[in-house]
């Protein structure tokens, strides 16, 4: 008897949101190599190789590095649920909805969490976080390298003198910003950080990377408690990981050898180049927007080069424009989260994505969505800028 269901043929998209991004043939093709056991010899070395260039890529010599299974909120549970036990003292800096979900696993965590509220679409001030402590000490600084749902890049040097003075260690959410500007964890002191496989890694969602300093694993040793998830305490799967190779969970095998490839191909092109792709293509991107009249919610010195964020002009209907670039052009752009929502377009160009025919693709079908309510098409402004940052 036949499946009464035909075969998933989904129709290709240009994915230019805030993630997934596109992911490179080479990653789809590791995804579909054949299944091993996960304690395969041959398995075994695809999983060394893979935690070598997971270092080589945060810039981090630190032991305890590895993706851990589930998209970038595994990670930011399973840093969060081992480094605080009842009771700790928890900063977050909370300026878009990212932070606004590490206070919130922080609380259930049992943590007393201080909050340092910001302005979205602003980078937070590292006094503020100083006058938040108020003279006590904490356990964690918690703080969002890049927050998807703004395009804001958060400074992070003040931010580890502030956790000195106040004996925290500094933990930080890099899902948007790994692959598409430096994260530099040891040159940072970056106790701990999270990201996820589907921004500028190109590797569909499905795994989040961890990586925890000396520090951060010393504090792990010296818990009273148990980790609260058994899923996900770092204790246990660092058995896995490490030399013992102590089944704790069925890795995700398909996805370690898509991660693999996609780590392979940033090495292959090297940090620096890549970073300099990634911005010369967003600059070429916010050259054309303000051709066009549109404006950049974040101030140029704070803004977050693998995602942009566009003021909807008034009276534009947000929910048509993203309509129509997806039925007319198969592209994909992202809306507003949070007070954003229907007054923000989110524009990523990340790893694969992050080209030229893009910049041009999304310039392009801007204006056609704008002039089909009405508004004055400008492309010609546009791609004259867009032009001048690549001749």
């Amino acid at each position: 008897m036949s499946s009464p269901y035909p075969p998933l043929v989904p129709t290709p998209r240009v994915l230019m949101g805030p993630g997934p991004s596109p992911v490179a043939p080479s990653v789809l093709g590791a995804l579909a190599m054949p299944t091993i056991g996960h304690l395969d010899p041959q398995f075994l070395e695809v999983m060394d190789q893979t935690r070598d260039m997971l270092r080589q890529v945060l810039e981090t010599k630190n032991a305890l590095t590895f993706p851990m299974s589930g998209t970038g909120s595994s990670g930011m549970e399973t840093v969060l649920v081992n480094l605080i036990e009842p009771g700790d003292r928890v900063l977050v800096g909370v300026n878009g909805v990212f932070g606004t979900r590490m206070a919130e696993v922080s609380k259930r965590a049992g943590a007393e969490v201080t909050v340092v509220a910001g302005e979205w679409g602003r980078a937070l001030d590292a006094e503020a976080f100083t006058r938040a402590a108020s003279g006590k000490k904490f356990q964690l600084l918690c703080a969002v390298h890049a927050e998807t749902s703004t395009g804001v890049l958060q400074p992070l040097d003040p931010l580890r003198e502030v956790a000195d003075g106040l004996g925290a260690l500094l933990l930080v959410d890099t899902v948007t910003s790994l692959g598409g500007v430096p994260v530099r964890a040891d040159e940072r002191r970056i106790d701990a950080l999270y990201s996820g496989t589907q921004k500028c890694l190109s590797c569909p969602p499905g795994l989040s990377p961890v990586s925890l300093s000396e520090a951060a694993e010393k504090s792990l040793a010296k818990r009273e408690r148990p980790v609260q998830s058994w899923y996900l305490d770092l204790s246990l799967i660092r058995n896995y990981w490490g030399a013992d190779r102590a089944y704790h969970h069925t890795a995700p095998i398909n996805m370690i050898y898509g991660l693999h490839e996609a780590l392979r191909l940033v090495l292959e092109e090297r940090l620096e180049p890549r970073f300099a792709r990634h911005e010369k293509n967003t600059r070429a991107l916010w050259g054309g927007l303000e051709a066009m009249g549109l404006e950049l919610i974040v101030p140029k010195a704070e803004r977050l080069v693998p995602l942009t964020t566009v003021r909807i002009p008034d009276g534009v209907d947000d929910a048509a424009v993203r309509r129509f670039l997806l039925d007319e052009l198969s592209l994909e752009i992202g809306g507003g989260l949070g007070p954003m929502k229907g007054k923000a377009w989110r524009i990523g160009l990340m790893g694969h994505g992050s080209t030229r025919q893009n910049v041009t693709l999304c310039l392009s079908g801007l204006s056609a969505a704008l002039a089909a309510q009405g508004r004055t098409s400008r492309v010609g402004d546009a791609l004259a800028a867009v032009a001048a940052v690549y001749d």
